[in-house]
């Protein structure tokens, strides 16, 4: 979803740059799979998503698809940007930050359920209802996603002020990159075009094979041509 309110955002992190002036103890975003390893040998795609933005809904299958694809030839890393204009995207966010501090893998099974039933967190939806009423409902969607046992550390977990932290991290961090659509891709440090678009699985095979596949015979190729140049 295109973010229209680009302005909103740079004045947010521009008022609130000095309440945290050093970097934070880790680096922003989830791994997906949790737990692969990433050197310099990996190709890395990032993802910036708001969990109740339905173009990101529609991205994250054939992303995943495409990660499962390749293996440890690829790896992504998820980073969260509540935008303003979704009433619930920063509390949907804490949530995420929330189960991950309990279980990396239970924050992607967490983030398809919210998928699945994003509809309960649009504007529409939730426009009579308290801010503690729509956490409730979260609540209640994580403990029926995740198990009974994440009822308690849900709770718990939006009285305290980790969360609302961790989530005004990636939402500075996503805006600091000039991040301003969701969902936004990057690869490799760059950012593919179209932000704010799904991209099919097609899509990232066309973007990712490129990247994974022997160029011996093109780099060859280009070096027998400047050694036959003529010269002048």
């Amino acid at each position: 979803m295109i973010g229209k309110a680009l302005w909103f955002l740079v004045f947010l992190v521009g008022t609130s740059v000095h309440a945290q002036l050093l970097p934070p103890a880790r680096r922003d975003g989830f791994v997906y799979p949790p737990g692969r390893k990433i050197d310099p040998n990996t190709i890395l795609i990032e993802a910036y998503i708001d969990p109740v933005c339905s173009d990101c809904r529609d991205a994250w299958e054939p992303l995943k698809l495409a990660i499962d694809h390749y293996g440890s030839r690829v790896a992504l890393v998820l980073h969260l940007i509540p935008l303003p204009f979704h009433d619930n995207a920063f509390v949907v966010s804490r949530a995420l930050h929330i189960v991950n501090t309990l279980n990396a893998n239970a924050t992607f099974n967490l983030l398809e359920g919210i998928f699945k039933h994003q509809a309960l967190f649009y504007n529409s939806q939730t426009q009579l209802m308290t801010r503690p009423a729509v956490v409730d409902k979260l609540v209640k969607l994580g403990t029926v996603t995740l198990g009974s046992s994440y009822h308690s550390p849900l709770k718990s977990g939006f009285s305290n002020s980790n969360s609302d932290l961790a989530t005004r991290v990636s939402f500075k961090y996503s805006v600091s990159r000039g991040v301003s659509a969701t969902p936004t891709f990057y690869v490799n440090g760059f950012e593919l075009p179209d932000a704010g678009s799904p991209i099919d699985f097609e899509g990232w095979r066309n973007t990712i094979d490129p990247l994974v596949k022997p160029q011996e015979v093109k780099i060859r190729d280009t070096f027998l041509s400047f050694l036959t140049q003529p010269s002048y």
